[in-house]
């Protein structure tokens, strides 16, 4: 007789703590009455009756995925590897369950398609040097299609862009190119700078006689100091000039031995 009373308390017991549910602040429970939609329930204490409802768990915290490595044709023909890392979260639980079968694997597989639609897109240096941009570029295209699946892209990441032996070499030929080329262009600027000083000096000294003197002295001095064994004898810059005026009279002197010759042979012809 005991029994038969215990055997009713002990079910309706076990179908309470089957009841009962017990969710974490991160978690919410998306329950179905009979098949259907009914609510979204947590976090905390809930109760959901076996065999009539139904109940699936939905994480809220940040998940975060690594896109598998994926084999990218450039615009300008280079075939690289790429591989990022997408941080997405659900932000509708009733969507991520009743609009998509899987949301996780539906959302790694749209970030593979995305990574190589977007990068086919650009040339590798953009790659190279514009990964923010690409970056901010995949994760608008990704959060715009999963949106109808409850689903917010936080942040997309592009990790690794991997090049074959032949393209680094490739690579550093052109950077070790451009190097060389800007040392000529910046050697070629100060050569033309150098220049332009050059002539500014020779007008200066050009127009005063007392700044060629003492660049002669400076050119002096510094010869003396790196020929210690060598005499100098510094000469006045006046007898230069008498020296070029000597140079200049004998040629002055054959004209006027012309002239003199011409005038008496006219006057030879005078008299004749």
């Amino acid at each position: 007789m005991l029994i038969s009373y215990l055997v009713p308390v002990v079910l309706v017991l076990m179908l309470i703590a089957a009841s009962i549910r017990i969710l974490p602040e991160y978690k919410r429970g998306v329950v179905f009455f009979l098949g259907r939609f009914q609510a979204v329930k947590g976090p905390g204490l809930i109760i959901v009756i076996p065999g009539i409802q139904q109940m699936t768990l939905v994480d809220l915290r940040v998940i975060t995925m690594d896109v598998p490595e994926q084999d990218v044709i450039s615009q300008d023909n280079v075939t690289v590897k790429v591989n990022a890392v997408l941080y997405f979260r659900v932000v509708d639980p009733e969507k991520a369950i009743i609009q998509v079968e899987n949301f996780t694997v539906a959302t790694s597989q749209l970030s593979q398609t995305t990574l190589r639609s977007v990068l086919g897109k650009h040339d590798l240096d953009e790659m190279l040097s514009e990964r923010d941009k690409l970056n901010d570029d995949i994760q608008e295209i990704i959060d715009a299609q999963t949106e109808e699946w409850g689903i917010k892209v936080a942040n997309v990441e592009i990790k690794h862009v991997d090049l074959d032996e032949s393209m680094i070499r490739a690579i550093a030929r052109q950077a070790e190119a451009e190097r060389e080329r800007r040392a000529k262009v910046i050697h070629a600027e100060g050569e033309l700078q150098a220049s332009r000083k050059l002539v500014e000096a020779a007008n200066v000294m050009a127009e005063n006689s007392a700044a060629l003197q003492l660049r002669y002295l400076q050119t002096m001095s510094d010869m003396s100091n790196k020929n210690a064994s060598t005499i100098f004898f510094p000469l006045p810059m006046d007898i230069m000039e008498a020296f070029r005026h000597l140079k200049a009279s004998p040629a002055a002197q054959a004209r006027a031995d012309r002239s003199a010759q011409g005038g008496s042979e006219q006057g030879s012809t005078d008299a004749t």
